[in-house]
């Protein structure tokens, strides 16, 4: 017993193994980025201090008057700017009278450090004067600091002494690289956007699974059900073809009927209308071409489900109903449908999930458009963490409404096994008991 267990613990390793690295170690991390700001203009690693434009904006609004102080330039008399003196050919004594009585001073503005130059005894002439000042112009504007302690001793330098609120105050808002936040999640509670784009999810979702996945594939199971076993294996095979053809190949067919040059624009022609790209021309003819083009990808696999279960039910229960002279729909109703409820629990569930989750077709024939009205959540978390026409790729919000998809779809996985009565499909049969 013992060899036994340790030999299906060996066998099922490699299982657990992928799904470890394949399933919940994905989902960590997106969890774990989604708790971040990480952008491209924060990257994935540690940032530095940097008191850029943006950053004086910010701190305009919460300091105005250390933000001003911080902005401008000082002058401050140290070694570099002594050495840059010496280099400049003017009189010795210059420097040497700066270093012996001024090193270490700060001044605030360009006219208080020529007057202190001015006023030196060997007294440079104007020209000179403008030269020295030069040399001893700092700033700590678009300078980069590798930490908090740099930035804030560059500022005392410059004689910016700031309490140790102010200083934290500073530090948040110069910092470049990620933080730990929450604010992703409230972004997408609160944009109007976001709202839409669930909203478009929702409808995507329930129109292509009701009609096609669910629907019509179970419509298609039925049809060949019934046809000769020939012919219905052809069927099927047709049917089979959107799943199996390369989805680019897939989409630009779908182009090639509704583009300008396309199927319908040339039959359309034939009777007075002008070509239009049908795809996009308005919102309704995009979603009524999004919807055909998923619907019949996922109809094919509905399909062979439901045609699968249906060769499981009994034949002896067909003969029985016609010899009570049950017609076809008295079948379909009383016989089939009674027990589809596992495929049907299945198809939804996964294609539930298989349509939140995909969004190539949609980024293909569309790209969201036409004005973003066939973007769905799916496609818009690519967009903001992968691939959007601002250049600034938010992985962190990105993370998060991926982590949001992942919560709807087990949300959802869980309604479906109460609303079809789980519990009853997998309880023991009562001829056991």
């Amino acid at each position: 017993m013992k060899s036994s267990r340790t030999l299906g613990l060996v066998m099922i390793a490699p299982a657990a193994i992928m799904i470890v690295l394949f399933f919940l170690l994905p989902v960590v991390l997106t969890a774990v980025f989604s708790m971040t700001n990480m952008t491209t203009a924060t990257g994935i690693s540690g940032g530095v201090y940097q008191i850029a434009p943006n950053s004086l904006i910010t701190l305009k609004s919460a300091m105005p008057d250390i933000a001003a102080e911080i902005s401008e330039p000082r002058y401050a008399i140290d070694e570099a700017g002594l050495k840059s003196v010496e280099g400049l050919g003017l009189s010795p004594g210059i420097a040497g009278e700066l270093r012996a009585k001024h090193t270490g001073e700060v001044f605030a503005t360009r006219r208080d450090a020529e007057r202190m130059i001015k006023d030196l005894s060997e007294r440079p002439s104007t020209r000179d004067v403008k030269q020295i000042s030069e040399q001893f112009n700092r700033s700590v504007v678009n300078t980069r600091f590798d930490s908090k302690e740099q930035l804030f001793s560059a500022l005392d330098t410059l004689g910016l002494k700031l309490t140790p609120e102010q200083k934290e105050t500073v530090a948040t808002a110069t910092y470049t690289g990620w933080t730990w936040t929450t604010d992703n999640f409230s972004r997408l509670a609160t944009s109007p956007d976001m709202a839409r784009v669930l909203l478009n999810t929702a409808l995507y979702v329930a129109m292509v699974l009701m009609l096609f996945n669910v629907g019509y594939a179970l419509l298609l199971a039925i049809w060949t059900h019934y046809m000769p076993p020939g012919p219905a294996s052809i069927f099927r095979g047709i049917w089979l073809l959107p799943r199996i053809t390369p989805v680019v190949i897939y989409v630009l067919l779908w182009k090639w009927l509704a583009w300008d040059s396309g199927f319908i624009s040339i039959l359309m022609g034939k009777f007075g209308y002008p070509p239009k790209n049908y795809l996009l021309d308005t919102a309704y003819n995009a979603w009524f071409f999004v919807v055909l083009i998923n619907g019949f990808i996922g109809a094919s696999m509905g399909m062979l489900v439901f045609s699968s279960a249906m060769k499981a039910i009994p034949k002896s229960q067909f003969y029985a109903s016609e010899v009570d002279g049950a017609s076809r729909w008295q079948q379909i109703r009383y016989i089939i449908l009674p027990q589809m409820r596992w495929p049907i629990l299945f198809v939804t569930c996964y294609q539930t999930l298989s349509l939140l989750a995909s969004f190539n077709e949609i980024l293909l024939a569309t790209n969201g458009g036409p004005g973003n009205s066939t973007e769905v959540w799916a496609l818009a978390a690519y967009h903001t963490a992968l691939r959007n026409y601002a250049g600034n790729l938010e992985y962190g919000l990105g993370a998060a409404m991926a982590l949001v998809l992942v919560v709807i779809g087990v949300t959802l996985s869980l309604l479906y096994l109460r609303v079809f009565n789980y519990g009853t499909l997998v309880a023991k049969p009562l001829i056991e008991d």
